[in-house]
């Protein structure tokens, strides 16, 4: 199979793609063909070695020492199951997925093997490839911090900074779902994706600053890392939480005895990667609550580009790489079709039973 690799940190040109074994399936593992996955902002960290000032050691044991210790990135993906290995009865070949290998990673290639109970879901048939491909890393980052980490309430006031990238858009989107009166803070140029993604306002960063608005909320969330809790302080009422999902290394450190001190709480840490949440923002996104946004898409053999523009830091959303479009539109036309039993007919339950 086809895969891109990296041995060694730097900018896209490190990328190359390369003939490696396609993997076979072990007992208990699916094999799946890769039809569309995304460069995340964790493959831009992983490949650059991009952190926070402070971070460079804990990054170099988490991603590798001297060299990357994951040679091919990719932390989500859709497709179509290949083959299955022995004991497995909850997917057949030609069942379309979506896969969530995170800090795995192995989905910037042809093929990728995950565990059949492992962060694998059916993918919704409403739901292109395209889109199946950018829910996990967004979706579920926003969910771990809204849902289980924080979590935010109907009726409570939230601030999402950076609201138009992958993780902001789905902080949004999700904040939404569960009630809250939601405030975006973006260029001007995307207020008005935000405002239709479901933000009540947009504060523009480059006319206002939020901190100096006198408006107080429940809960300030920073997506994108250039609002130290000192700034945040400012925009929390009494008692308020302030979600890191990035910042700065001194508030992952200290930011939480900060926060206390001031008579309010900071919740940052990593996102926990669980079936339990890709399930949760997948029956939203088949229930038409949650869409990922999506900035561009780039053919498998463009991938270098698609790492470059990631690099520029303006995206919206989701970059997508596809991988193999004949392959695609043949399932959709039914080349694989066959009579699915229930169990991939829909996710169970709602949206609303998962938060709840």
């Amino acid at each position: 199979m086809l895969a891109y690799t990296y041995a060694r940190y730097g900018a896209p040109e490190v990328l190359t793609k390369v003939e490696v074994p396609t993997p076979t399936p072990k007992p208990g593992e699916v094999l799946i063909k890769v039809f569309a996955t995304t460069v995340s902002a964790g493959d831009w960290r992983a490949r650059s070695l991009t952190l926070p000032r402070g971070m460079g050691l804990i990054g170099r044991l988490v991603f590798g020492i001297r060299r990357p210790r994951k040679p091919i990135l990719g932390t989500e993906l859709s497709g179509v199951i290949e083959s299955v290995g022995a004991g497995v009865a909850t997917y057949e070949p030609g069942d379309a997925v979506i896969a969530f290998p995170g800090a795995g990673f192995g989905a910037h290639a042809e093929y990728i093997v995950m565990p059949a109970t492992g962060n694998l879901v059916p993918k919704p048939d409403a739901i292109s490839f395209e889109e199946a491909a950018a829910i996990p890393f967004g979706g579920t980052t926003a969910y771990d911090f809204l849902v289980n980490k924080a979590p935010l309430h109907a009726g409570e006031k939230v601030l999402i900074n950076g609201a138009s990238g992958s993780v902001g858009s789905a902080c949004i989107q999700i904040a939404r779902a569960l009630g809250a009166d939601v405030t975006g803070v973006c260029g001007s140029a995307n207020a008005p994706m935000v405002m239709a993604l479901g933000a009540d306002r947009v504060i523009d960063y480059n006319r206002v600053d939020f901190e100096h608005e006198g408006i107080r909320y429940d809960m300030v969330v920073d997506t994108i890392g250039n609002v130290p809790f000192a700034r945040a302080n400012k925009a929390l009422r009494p008692g308020g939480r302030m979600v890191l999902i990035a910042g700065k290394t001194s508030d992952m450190i200290f930011g939480g005895l900060k926060a206390r001190l001031k008579g309010k709480r900071l919740i940052g840490g990593v996102a926990k990667e669980s079936r339990a949440a890709l399930e949760a923002v997948v029956t939203l996104a088949a229930e038409g609550r949650f869409k990922p946004v999506i900035d561009s898409c780039y053919p498998f053999v463009e991938m270098r580009a698609a790492h470059g523009h990631v690099d520029t830091g303006h995206k919206k959303g989701n970059v997508v790489v596809q991988i193999d479009q004949g392959s695609r539109q043949q399932h959709s036309f039914g080349a694989v079709a066959r009579a699915k039993s229930t169990r991939h007919t829909g996710l169970p339950g709602s949206a609303a039973a998962l938060m709840g």
